[in-house]
């Protein structure tokens, strides 16, 4: 194999394992940390016997290599390698600018 076709396999197959990734999109609640903001996503279920719905929030620890969201900013993440205990996440681009600048 030429060195072109392998650079070229080894490229769409990094891509596979991208499009592969879980991501999500939520609202940043803190960004006191360095290089890590929390984000919270809020999703409705429906109990399967009595048909309520109830809102399920999870939060998730995110790195923010350069710092540049901020509360209530919308972000996409994406699944990443471990960083640290808590962080398995990275940050991919923010959706729209938040309102609260608290």
């Amino acid at each position: 194999m030429k060195k072109a076709e392998i650079n070229s396999q080894d490229i769409a197959f990094r891509r596979a394992i991208v499009a592969k990734r879980k991501r999500f999109s939520g609202v940043v609640i803190g960004d006191a940390m360095d290089k890590t903001i929390v984000i919270r996503i809020n999703r409705v279920k429906s109990h399967p016997k009595y048909r309520k719905q109830y809102t399920i929030i999870k939060k998730f620890k995110v790195h923010d290599p350069q710092n540049k969201y901020h509360k209530g900013d919308q972000v996409e993440f994406v699944e990443c390698r471990p960083i640290s205990k808590e962080k398995r996440w990275r940050v991919i681009y923010k959706n729209q600018k938040g309102t609260n600048q608290d």
